[in-house]
């Protein structure tokens, strides 16, 4: 699509890429296909109902939950003053609700003697190894957002002015 005098038309070549894009495109498909039929293979009807049972949590019960609190995140901190603030909770809150829902089991310490013999290792402390990296993403976020005007300052002395 090209913008020519404020109206939107078709441009004449379709965007297609690189060929180094086209291949590592290909290869990507070509790993997910055999991904796909290895996982298969096995328990074709296990899969196949696991992911059906993601899909229906995610979208009947998770994204309900993350979009009330995201909206309670924006309403808390004023939509209209405190606008530019909200990407600041929204990404470390997110990767924080990304590793726990991730390491939920270990997190949650409910692991049984087979991973300790398997893994080799002892689940105790990663509740408190979560908490921890939680915490540093909301004070990077937070150092972040207290830098923004230095940042702004800065990038406003550097930028030449052109008449």
């Amino acid at each position: 699509m090209s913008l020519v005098r404020g109206m939107w038309r078709p441009s004449r070549r379709p965007s297609i890429g690189s060929p180094l894009q086209i291949l590592l495109l290909c290869c990507s498909f070509a790993l997910a296909g055999y991904a796909g039929v290895r996982l298969l293979a096995g328990d074709w009807f296990g899969v196949a109902l696991w992911f059906v049972g993601a899909a229906l949590l995610h979208d009947l019960v998770l994204l309900p939950l993350y979009a009330a609190a995201d909206r309670a995140v924006v309403r808390g901190l004023g939509a209209v003053r405190h606008r530019a603030w909200v990407p600041y909770v929204r990404v470390p809150a997110a990767f924080s609700g990304l590793l726990l829902l991730v390491w939920f089991p270990l997190i949650g310490g409910r692991v049984d003697a087979r991973y300790r013999s398997v893994a080799a290792l002892s689940a105790d402390g990663f509740l408190a190894r979560w908490l921890l990296i939680t915490a540093v993403l909301f004070g990077g976020s937070a150092l972040l957002l207290a830098g923004r005007p230095l940042l702004r300052r800065a990038t406003k002395r550097r930028s030449p002015d052109v008449h």
